[in-house]
């Protein structure tokens, strides 16, 4: 069973599905037993506590008429379902070429080396590497598009958080 209530202390209106012994109210936290509650209407259906909760809305806000000329939730629901664009419909209507904008999407803008983000490259060059020197995680690095200055400054927090380990200018993943 539905039920829209209202709050006596804040005027909010709510939906509340089955029967509790005590209701919050969601806008103020005001708690009252159920049978306090004032009960605009009680239904077996969701769909009409919905509609019914929307229509007082609307007519506290002087749009009743406005909210009458609408469908139900459920008619509205089903509208929206079927009138969906889908994405080539789209962009050929917005003027665009379906196979142009698909292979620039195949396309990897970070170059076709890399995989993966620069962390994860930096990572991954001392985890294949066995204790390797900052000049060999910035050669493995750059083969796969990230710059000196960025694995510099990776492995530098990396030994502050303890992921990495440095001795003797030789980098250990922990």
């Amino acid at each position: 069973m539905y039920a829209v209530v209202g709050c006596s202390e804040c005027s909010n209106l709510w939906i509340i599905e089955g029967r509790s012994e005590t209701t919050q109210c969601p806008r103020c936290g005001s708690r009252r037993a159920y049978e306090k509650r004032k009960k605009f209407v009680e239904t077996e259906d969701a769909s009409h506590a919905r509609d019914v909760r929307a229509s007082m809305l609307a007519n506290r806000q002087g749009e009743g008429e406005a909210f009458a000329k609408l469908d139900s939730y459920d008619a509205l629901e089903d509208e929206v379902a079927d009138g969906v664009v889908d994405d080539e419909a789209y962009l050929e209507e917005s003027g665009l070429d379906v196979d142009e904008v698909a292979a620039a999407g195949e396309r990897d803008p970070r170059g076709p080396t890399r995989s993966g983000s620069k962390k994860e490259i930096v990572k991954a060059a001392l985890a294949e590497l066995d204790r390797p020197t900052e000049d060999e995680v910035i050669d493995y690095a750059s083969e796969r598009g990230v710059s000196a200055g960025y694995v510099e400054n990776a492995l530098e927090k990396l030994t502050r958080r303890g992921a990495v380990s440095e001795s003797r200018g030789r980098y250990r993943l922990l």
